[in-house]
């Protein structure tokens, strides 16, 4: 509001010195025009009522109260006015609709990608996601965990394409995640099973949209049991996870992947399961390729190994916002493609 008085005293002051065949009056439609663009509509009004009454003030003292010419200001001034206050309550009726939009929104997206616990068992976790989308909190990336008696399974994805197909080709696995972790046993079951839900999902889609046929989703399933000290991974297409290990970062040699769900077998030994050393103190680092295809100015990729050796491993949470930060850096404000990551670090006490 103090733009536009500071306009009303500052054209009122100069008419009061300006000689009287100068007449300013017309330049106070300036302040409610102004005072639209950034206020709301009730504030809008009052500063065309100020304005109005300044204009009389104005014109009274040039010696036009009783000319043709006030009513005409005054009536020009006015009308413009109205014109602000009906565009102003436009604006305002369509940013409470957005307001409610984007509340409903986001209460979906949460619904379809849930924040993770952090903790499950003696395991502790922690998620992060950014989609490219402006405004969007889920886009095709996922990731979902569930505990199954003494063992956690988490699960992470990256679906083929952008937008909503993306979303609901996502939702559809989590969908399908969520249920199957608790009824097979091992994982190349529930990877199987996994497979069958994206192929009917994707069957489903096909007949609305032919081009869903070409669809599929690379994902990554861990397996964490509390009894032993490893990690079992099953990867249908997906980049191996990272794993801290006595101060040292490495890439998880998963040397036979199985294609991505929408593309695999549907037999349980289609998805080959690999073993490794999970022990108390280390941390496992799930991602999407959105953080090793993330790339600077130049096109040059981020280097996840050089950068891993400077990051804390011993919080999931921290190791998280230090990698956001960290690409963030890197490439920019503007994430070209979708990044979801899920920590899982093992405690020593």
């Amino acid at each position: 509001m103090a733009l536009p008085l500071l306009l009303i005293a500052a054209i009122t002051l100069a008419a009061s010195v300006a000689p009287m065949a100068i007449h300013l009056s017309p330049l106070l439609v300036a302040a409610p025009t102004c005072t639209a663009a950034f206020a709301r509509t009730r504030s809008t009004v009052a500063i065309a009522l100020a304005a109005s009454a300044a204009a009389v003030l104005v014109d009274w003292h040039d010696g036009l109260l009783h000319s043709p010419l006030l009513p005409i200001h005054v009536g020009a001034l006015l009308a413009v006015s109205g014109f602000a206050v009906v565009a102003r309550a436009l604006h305002d009726r369509d940013l409470r609709e957005l307001t409610q939009v984007r509340a409903v929104s986001e209460a979906a997206q949460r619904v379809v990608l849930r924040p993770l616990p952090r903790t499950l068992g003696a395991l502790h976790i922690a998620s992060v996601y950014r989609a490219a989308t402006a405004y969007a909190l889920v886009g095709g990336d996922l990731y979902a965990a569930a505990r199954t008696g003494r063992t956690t399974r988490i699960l992470i994805g990256d679906v083929r394409g952008k937008g909503l197909p993306a979303v609901e080709d996502a939702s559809a696995l989590l969908g399908a995640f969520r249920e199957a972790a608790h009824q097979h046993e091992t994982l190349p079951e529930l990877a199987a099973a996994l497979e069958r839900s994206v192929r009917r999902h994707l069957a489903e889609m096909t007949e609305r949209d032919p081009d869903s046929a070409e669809r599929f989703i690379t994902a990554l399933l861990a397996e964490l049991p509390d009894a032993e000290e490893t990690v079992r991974i099953v990867s249908c297409g997906h980049p191996p996870p990272l794993l801290e290990q006595r101060g040292r970062v490495s890439v998880l040699p998963v040397s036979r992947p199985a294609p991505p769900l929408g593309l695999a077998g549907s037999a349980t030994d289609a998805f080959p399961v690999h073993t490794f050393p999970f022990v108390p103190g280390d941390t496992l680092l799930l991602y999407t390729d959105g953080l090793v295809e993330a790339r600077d100015s130049s096109g040059t990729f981020y280097p996840v190994l050089e950068r891993a050796a400077t990051w804390s491993w011993r919080c999931p949470q921290r190791l998280l916002q230090h990698i956001t930060q960290d690409l963030s850096s890197y490439v920019g404000p503007r994430f070209h493609d979708d990044l979801a990551m899920v920590a899982v670090h093992c405690p020593t006490g």
